[in-house]
């Protein structure tokens, strides 16, 4: 069967979408957003790529729609259809069988959640959903050895959720989610602009910013960079010029935040894993991870060694491929939660 319909990792991210393929590695990266018609019709319009075109850009009868939002299904009807899209997108149509896939998931998510995650794969297509936390998947995305008797701290950002665990042994033995990532911080972004300069910018745009000019810790030589909005008072396009030292402001309070889930982590990790942490330092994976200073922030607060994963954005879903190539070691996985054919 696995030959007829392929098994999948599968990393169902708040802001995109990352598809592994057994055999293939990760064959499809798109953007966890649908933009469907503005009445009871709901008529799904674009997916994924195409819809971010046209954010921002859209006519009255024309709405964006995040089906993920912190992690779990926000829009059930519209997760199946974009987990629909892109599974024949990754695989094709498949008439012969129907895939097996392993999926990440935030650590703290409650039973109804987890049951709406595997209602929409599902209805998607899927004929086998297991289900594992995404700091776990991205240890095993990073190379670490995860079944050692031995700790390693993970910290896997993405764009909906902030996960922090302790791993020995195939357990995750200590950590703190919290439902707060980089589609947070370009809010953060947002909100600092319009505050001080009284524009306006969507989501795009600050995105844009946190990208060219963000960081957790100051920046030596400041750049500038011109921002186009529309101006609060007057409500016409203007334009004003942002600085680097502006958005570490914006910034500030959440690099702050992760700095407080390591440490809350850290207080509550037993004293001979805290010692392997402190040999072996903390691994920084997810997209957002790779904010610039995110890693010298954490290693100066916490006394640390501190490095980011080579292939940060991708160590979720290659953790979970990696799972779905080998099965077997699912039952290892303390804490993780397989779901029944």
């Amino acid at each position: 069967m696995s030959v007829l319909s392929p098994d999948l990792g599968v990393d169902l991210g708040s802001a995109s979408v990352v598809m592994y393929v057994a055999g293939r590695g990760i064959v499809l990266r798109e953007p966890s957003l649908v933009i469907v018609r503005n009445d009871q019709s709901r008529e799904c319009v674009a997916i994924g790529s195409e819809a971010l075109e046209m954010l921002g850009r859209l006519p009255p009868d024309l709405v964006p729609v995040y089906p993920i939002l912190q992690g779990v299904v926000a829009d059930f009807e519209m997760t199946v259809l974009m987990i629909k899209y892109f599974l024949r997108l990754a695989i094709g149509v498949n008439r012969f069988g129907k895939p097996r896939a392993v999926v990440a998931i935030p650590a703290e998510v409650t039973e109804m959640e987890r049951r709406a995650v595997e209602e929409a794969f599902r209805m998607a297509g899927f004929r086998y959903v297991h289900m594992v936390e995404a700091a776990v998947a991205a240890a095993h995305g990073s190379g670490l050895a995860v079944y050692e008797p031995q700790g390693n701290l993970v910290v896997d950002i993405g764009g909906g959720t902030t996960e922090v665990a302790v791993i020995s042994m195939g357990s995750v033995v200590a950590g703190k989610s919290a439902r707060q990532a980089g589609m947070a911080w370009d809010n953060a972004i947002v909100n600092y602009v319009k505050k001080k300069h009284n524009l306006l910018i969507g989501d795009r745009t600050a995105e844009q910013l946190k990208i060219d000019l963000g960081s957790a810790i100051p920046i030596p030589e400041a750049r500038r960079t011109q921002v186009r909005g529309r101006d609060i008072v007057t409500g016409l396009p203007h334009t004003i010029e942002l600085s680097s030292d502006e958005v570490f402001d914006a910034l500030r309070d959440s690099a702050k935040q992760v700095l407080g889930l390591l440490t809350w982590t850290l207080e509550r990790t037993p004293p001979e894993l805290g010692a392997d942490i402190m040999r072996n330092g903390i691994y920084l994976t997810g997209g957002s991870a790779q904010l610039p200073g995110m890693d010298q922030m954490l290693a100066t607060e916490l006394g640390l060694s501190v490095s980011t994963a080579r292939n940060a954005m991708d160590c979720v879903a290659l953790g979970c491929g990696y799972l779905a190539t080998n099965i077997d070691l699912l039952g290892r996985i303390w804490r993780s939660h397989p779901l029944t054919e």
